[in-house]
């Protein structure tokens, strides 16, 4: 006969699993009554948690801790999915380090909304209906709410099934160039997790450089950073209607066109730039001056790695750069900036205007006022953040506007291309540098999903008076 529990034991049980509750409850209500902040907290929470750890002894090679402000912008850096580095990955980092950057880059790659939806739905074993539409939202997605769970377990056994496919192409390529078998894993793994999720880290102590022209290499790494700048929502499409184009929806068309649109103009337009530029590429054939510059077209949108000094690079070339950084990749994907979609409506409302057109419309399809408001806070939000971040770096450092302005954006857009800026900066530029990493990947998308969840009917309207523009 078993034997009763003592009361003090079920006393126990009974105070835990109230407890329990509780700490449920207040997860699904802030989810439901604040998705943004409840987003934030989390992200903000993650990046705590990685800096303990990046700060500990056995995560340096040399096993002593390391300042407070090289692990908060290495966390930051890696949560945010960034890349730019104050301490260099392979020399600074044991693998223990290593390992934790690693991981952070998978968390944070998933997006604010995700995890945050993602985590409510762990916690509470339930999405309320506005954590449902946030996720929803979130992933870009018409499907049925009850299927929102679901469709968030397909997003992370996309990530982890596509990050397979890389690392299984790169780690072979690793062994013939002459590294072991584990060594080759490992650099494979961190390889196509970083690539995936646009992160730009690198576990060499000279980067991507020995391999500039080993296709076998640079391609799997092109591709993993294209499909994560391309967002979820985009992917998810394609594995359902693969290439039957009238069945995409508008944010995946315009996604993918923009994308492309960018890609040939930034690898004719970097190409031409530093064709002859003895620094970069202009000692090389001109084969590998176009595998260059097709490759520092696809980095500049969010990849963060790259193969040239970035410092080397002509003003005309830094300039092309940071448009392009600044622009980033699709929405609620791993890639950073405004968006390519941001640009798209944009671009299709001076159209309109240009034409006379009261209508912006795409594809058949008429985008809607809201959306253009969103658009134009995103932008405007995007480039305050810039200029104001701009100006306390060139105050605390008086670098040149060329090469601060260059950091901020790539920091901002979660790009992580650098002229080595970041390592330079005092502890405060680092703080600076980490607090606009945060904001830039927070900021544009928790703007846009908490307008577009504050949306509300207007029961009257006052007198229209037109100003004058332009």
């Amino acid at each position: 006969m078993a034997r009763s529990q003592p009361s003090w034991l079920r006393e126990e049980q009974s105070v835990y699993l109230r407890v329990l509750a509780r700490i449920r409850d207040f997860v699904d209500g802030v989810a439901n009554s604040s998705p943004a902040r409840v987003a934030l907290i989390i992200f903000f929470s993650v990046i705590l948690i990685f800096t303990g750890l990046l700060s500990l002894p056995m995560a340096s090679s040399d096993g002593t801790a390391t300042a407070l402000h090289d692990a908060l912008f290495t966390a930051v850096s890696a949560v945010c999915v960034v890349g730019l580095t104050v301490v260099s990955t392979a020399a600074h980092w044991s693998f223990f380090g290593q390992l934790v950057i690693l991981i952070g880059i998978f968390v944070g790659g998933l997006g604010t909304l995700t995890l945050a939806s993602l985590l409510a739905l762990m916690v509470s074993k339930r999405l309320g209906v506005r954590g449902k539409l946030l996720a929803q939202s979130a992933l870009n997605n018409a499907s049925r709410l009850g299927e929102v769970g679901t469709l968030l377990r397909i997003v992370i056994t996309t990530s982890v099934v596509v990050e397979i496919v890389l690392a299984l192409l790169l780690i072979p390529r690793f062994m013939v160039l002459g590294e072991s078998f584990w060594l080759a894993v490992w650099h494979g793994v961190f390889y196509s997790i970083s690539a995936f999720n646009n992160a730009g880290f690198t576990p060499h102590s000279d980067g991507l450089v020995p391999y500039e022209t080993d296709l076998f290499i640079l391609a799997p790494i092109m591709l993993g950073v294209f499909l994560g700048s391309l967002g979820f929502p985009v992917i998810l499409v394609l594995i359902q209607y693969r290439l039957h184009v009238r069945k995409w929806s508008l944010h995946t068309k315009l996604t993918i066109n923009v994308s492309l649109i960018l890609l040939v103009v930034g690898t004719f337009a970097w190409g031409a730039l530093e064709w002859s530029n003895g620094r970069t590429i202009g000692n090389l054939t001109d084969g590998d001056k176009v595998i260059h510059a097709l490759f520092a077209s696809v980095m500049t949108r969010s990849g963060g790695f790259n193969l040239v000094d970035q410092a080397e690079m002509g003003s005309a070339t830094m300039l092309l750069t940071d448009a392009l950084m600044f622009a980033g990749g699709g929405s609620a994907s791993t890639a950073g900036g405004i968006k390519v979609t941001t640009i798209a409506v944009m671009f299709l409302a001076i159209v309109a205007e240009a034409r006379g057109n009261s209508d912006v419309k795409a594809y058949g399809r008429k985008i809607p006022e809201g959306v253009m408001r969103v658009a134009i806070s995103v932008i405007f939000m995007g480039a305050t953040l810039v200029l104001v971040a701009s100006g306390i770096l060139l105050w605390m450092t008086e670098e040149d506007l060329n090469r601060v302005l260059f950091e901020v954006i790539s920091a901002f857009a979660t790009c992580g291309l650098s002229t080595n800026l970041s390592a330079e900066l005092p502890p405060e530029g680092k703080y600076v540098l980490s607090a606009l990493m945060f904001a830039g990947r927070m900021g544009t998308i928790t703007l846009a999903s908490a307008l577009a969840l504050r949306q509300r009917r207007t029961l009257y309207h006052y007198p229209e008076e037109r100003p004058i523009i332009g």
